[in-house]
């Protein structure tokens, strides 16, 4: 089999694309401009809990510091969340922006009905998304994909 034949890899990426997409579009639709996907997750942190160091979102959300400290300059760039005072000086939250707390209610209807839409293929499917990645975790645990990498 020819390397560029394989697609399991490049299948994955291509529906998590599509899926991606989708969700982009309603933002798209709703005239939300500048809004990407991968904001809404700490965008709604930040609705729930308030102000926020880069480090305690990026803890909050399951990422590395340095992804977070990229979102959130990508976010401040598009006019979603600004600093704010930090409580010693030292630090620097960041916090929604008025035009954020104005679009929050479509942003958590539509995470919502993405994680709805999401329950819905998971019931449809004969072997659910969800179990899928419990699956490949467990499996991951008890050797890497680095070690898969490196010993095949």
């Amino acid at each position: 089999m020819d390397l560029l034949d394989s697609n399991h890899w490049s299948d994955l990426h291509a529906l998590l694309a599509d899926l991606d997409r989708d969700i982009a579009a309603l933002y798209t639709e709703a005239g939300i401009e500048g809004m990407r996907t991968r904001f809404v997750g700490p965008l709604i942190a930040l609705h729930r809990f308030g102000p926020m160091t880069i480090r305690q979102l990026a803890a909050r959300r399951g990422v590395s510091h340095s992804a977070m400290s990229q979102t959130a300059a990508a976010m401040a760039r598009a006019g979603f969340v600004e600093s704010a005072a930090g409580a010693d000086g030292r630090t620097r939250p960041i916090a929604l922006t008025a035009r954020s707390r104005e679009i929050m209610p479509f942003l958590v209807d539509e995470w919502r009905s993405t994680e709805a839409a999401v329950r819905q293929l998971d019931e449809e499917l004969p072997y659910s998304m969800t179990q899928v990645v419990a699956d490949l975790r467990a499996l991951l645990a008890a050797r890497s994909f680095k070690q898969r990498l490196t010993s095949p």
